[in-house]
């Protein structure tokens, strides 16, 4: 589908920024689908098992346990794709005599919300710095990490400072993930006609701290996370509200063993389940991505909670992956090429052409030099 979701309320400021608004919409396309959205699925009750994270205290645990009886919820549930993805009135939410959004969905809500603020450089004083993220929703910070993890770093992806380099390190900042991250160049990429420089997001981004020092700040938990030695998961309970939702790549990819074991049914390949932007080195601009995401929820033992009452250790379940991937249309392709592409090709003609030219006269000179030379000699 040739699809371009603009940015909205763009607003140049008096400092070289530019602000912006990232609008959020998706639709159902179902002669692109293998099923629709009303298939059913078995899956976890979001609500019963975010319990343990969100109410540690005994107490409370047992009132939720009557409400959870009481409402007939369990461990696992039915849902369609439509509700587990966009929403549904939860029946043991309901049940809960507080004033609390009985609505869960792992994308509820979405349609109809902007990501944003952001606020990025322009340039114009300093090409070096162009789309470089200036602040997000008016911070630098993101209140959810300690030290450097905590940083927006950056540009929003969809393009970086021209003149890209094959040993530079993409940086940009993923309000999905809550963190910012990086790609590495992999290798060269043909495009419609277009040569692209793709980078990757590498092994060592969602690497344990026991083996990359710089991702301490991302273990927020000893035990879970195994005295920060589990590898491959992020754990962003902070900016969703003390829901345990973990964040990996599709089929926990780079992730530690022990996490692929605690599953059945994952094969994870770098090919399907790898992130990467293709950029163009001269602009800088992203014209292919894919974004591959997997959502997880920490399941919990909970004594108090009957539903949960057969969970013997934690463990990080899979609830669904994504792929947000798009490549630049086949007209924007052409104008590109046209304004670009065989522009800097004409200029290395150009470019070659001088050269050559300026040799020839260097060596025709250099010879009528020697001979000038030579015959005043004689």
């Amino acid at each position: 589908r040739v699809r371009y979701l603009p940015k909205t309320n763009i607003t140049e400021n008096s400092d070289d920024t530019i602000s912006y608004m990232l609008p959020n919409i998706a639709r159902f396309e179902p002669d692109m689908s293998v099923g629709t959205e009303n298939d059913t699925i078995t899956c976890l009750n979001l609500a019963v098992v975010a319990v343990p994270a969100l109410y540690t205290n005994t107490f409370i645990q047992l009132l939720l346990n009557n409400w959870i009886k009481a409402s007939k919820s369990t461990m696992l549930q039915n849902r369609t794709v439509k509700e587990l993805l966009w929403g549904y009135q939860d029946p043991f939410l309901n049940k809960v005599p507080f004033p609390l959004d009985p609505v869960l969905g792992v994308f509820y809500p979405y349609n109809g919300t902007f990501d944003g603020l952001y606020k990025v450089y322009t340039g114009k004083d300093d090409v070096k710095k162009t789309a470089i993220i200036e602040s997000y929703k008016n911070k630098r910070n993101l209140s959810y990490w300690e030290g450097h993890c905590d940083l927006v770093n950056g540009t929003d992806g969809a393009s970086f400072p021209p003149f890209v380099q094959k040993d530079q390190v993409l940086r940009f900042f993923s309000s999905d993930i809550c963190r910012s991250i990086y790609g590495v160049f992999q290798g060269k990429q043909d495009v419609k006609g277009i040569s692209l420089y793709r980078f990757t997001v590498p092994r060592e981004a969602f690497a344990a701290p026991v083996d990359v020092g710089d991702n301490y700040c991302f273990c927020t938990d000893q035990v879970i996370s195994q005295n920060c030695t589990l590898a491959g998961v992020l754990d962003i309970s902070s900016c969703k509200a003390g829901r345990p939702v973990f964040i990996s790549l599709p089929h926990f990819l780079h992730a530690s063993d022990s996490l692929l074991n605690d599953v059945e049914g994952l094969s994870p390949n770098e090919e399907e389940h790898e992130t990467f932007l293709d950029v163009e080195p001269i602009t800088g601009f992203t014209l292919q991505f894919a974004k591959r995401l997997q959502v997880n929820l920490l399941v919990k033992p909970a004594a108090k909670i009957e539903a949960l009452s057969k969970v013997q250790k934690p463990y990080i379940f899979p609830i669904l992956w994504l792929n947000e991937s798009a490549v630049i249309g086949d007209a924007k392709a052409e104008m590109f090429r046209n304004k670009v592409t065989s522009r800097v090709q004409m200029l290395s003609v150009l470019q070659m052409a001088l050269m050559i030219a300026g040799s020839v006269l260097f060596v025709a000179f250099m010879g009528s030099y020697f001979i000038c030379r030579s015959k005043k000699l004689k």
